[in-house]
């Protein structure tokens, strides 16, 4: 591995909390410079990793970014969404694809990564094309410079994350380099239960849970380990979740309430931490996951912290981990780039 003064040097844009962040520094990238516009996530960023600028990113001028060899990005995908307004990059959030672009132009890093939800993949741009291929083409014929990229949809339970969670990734590699990445092997899934991570001792910080609403404990009394709300007797169910029964087919048969066992890998976490969005609902236990016990499911380590004096809103630690991308999947990601992009160059 290089020395950290021979580190590639990384520019993060819509760090979050530092998910992708903290599994590229500990693949022995150097962080020198990051931006996240919720203050959440600057807060616990701050905590673990380091300063991180808080401005629009739109408001952030290419020569106030340092050179970098490597940029990562993870801008919203929302405004290019089939449901909604269409409004694509006249959503100001839509424009923020293009702030990435702005800033890949003046920088012209070695490599570029781009993180997104699989919605991306379904996605059309303003003018009707793919968005998928409207990434590829800007990077590509970007002028005076171009990428090789290519994109995968990944499950991260494939790079050792406890946890079912598609995601698309795009990696860039500058075309003077005459390299194309080429994404690492699948891993092997055998610990990935959650029986095996929820075992936490007692010094670990941020064991805390948000209290489910009354009418959730009421469900989830008669949800064994394993089931879902289909498991609750039905004058037990509420109102609305009645009208769904009644109706499975229209509804499409939505799985709300899932309560996976000690033997299954985790569902997606979502940042809304509800039970009707995700796996939220402990094994065992008539609770949601502690805060400490969701960083696990998301790979953060034990000592990367998420609430202190400072930071009482629990919600939003739910949040900012839900949003983040798991520090595991970033890191082989990472070592992988390390290996085909810059081994050879850097001095050891």
């Amino acid at each position: 591995m290089t020395g950290v003064k021979d580190a590639p040097k990384m520019v993060s844009l819509f760090s979050g909390c530092g998910g992708l962040d903290m599994g590229f520094k500990t693949a022995g990238y150097e962080i020198i410079w990051a931006n996240d516009f919720d203050r959440d996530a600057q807060a616990v960023y701050r905590m673990n990793l380091g300063e991180i600028d808080g401005r629009d990113i739109m408001t952030v001028e290419e020569n106030e970014i340092p050179d970098c060899d490597i940029l990562t990005a993870g801008f919203p995908c929302q405004p290019f969404s089939n449901a909604g307004s269409r409004k694509g990059v006249h959503d100001s959030r839509g424009m923020l694809y293009k702030e990435c672009l702005r800033i890949i132009a003046k920088k012209k890093p070695k490599v570029i990564v781009f993180e997104n939800v699989k919605g991306l993949l379904s996605t059309k741009y303003i003018d009707g094309r793919n968005l998928v291929d409207v990434i590829i083409e800007d990077l590509a014929d970007m002028e005076d410079i171009g990428y090789n990229v290519v994109h995968e949809l990944i499950n991260a339970s494939d790079y050792g994350v406890p946890q079912n969670r598609q995601r698309v990734l795009f990696v860039g590699i500058r075309k003077d380099l005459n390299k194309e990445f080429i994404f690492p092997e699948k891993q092997d899934k055998s610990r990935l239960a959650l029986g095996n991570i929820l075992d936490i001792p007692a010094d670990v910080p941020n064991q805390v849970d948000w209290p489910l609403s009354p009418q959730a404990m009421e469900m989830i009394n008669y949800i064994p380990e394993g089931g879902s709300w289909k498991d609750v007797p039905y004058e037990h169910l509420a109102p609305r979740f009645r009208k769904i029964r009644d109706n499975m087919k229209k509804y499409h048969s939505p799985n709300f309430y899932r309560r996976f066992s000690r033997s299954e890998i985790c569902g997606t976490m979502t940042a809304s931490a509800q039970p009707e969005n995700c796996g939220i609902i402990h094994p065992t236990e008539n609770r949601r996951f502690t805060i400490r016990e969701v960083a696990r499911i998301q790979t953060f380590p034990d000592e990367f912290v998420f609430i202190d004096d400072n930071i009482k809103n629990i919600t939003a630690m739910y949040k900012v981990i839900g949003n983040a991308v798991p520090v595991k999947m970033a890191n082989v990601i990472a070592q992988a780039i390390m290996r085909q992009a810059f081994e050879g160059e850097q001095k050891q």
